[in-house]
């Protein structure tokens, strides 16, 4: 069986159902490296797969103890 291709979702739709701001999420792809940049008409764009924003999600709800 096949394995069906990642399915990505841009910055915006991310930080919408990530609850953030896409500043605050650009922030967070860049120091954990979860997503990937494309070149987006004349600017750069995250991508990210839904495993990704999962794991962002957990990371962003941990408590400091």
């Amino acid at each position: 069986m096949n394995a069906p291709e990642p399915k990505y979702v841009g910055q915006s739709r991310a930080a919408t159902l990530l609850g953030m701001p896409e500043k605050e999420l650009c922030r967070i792809s860049r120091e954990t490296g979860f997503g990937h940049k494309e070149l987006v008409g004349m600017h750069e764009e995250y991508f990210f797969t839904y495993e990704e924003l999962r794991m962002i999600c957990q990371l962003t709800t941990q408590t400091v103890h």
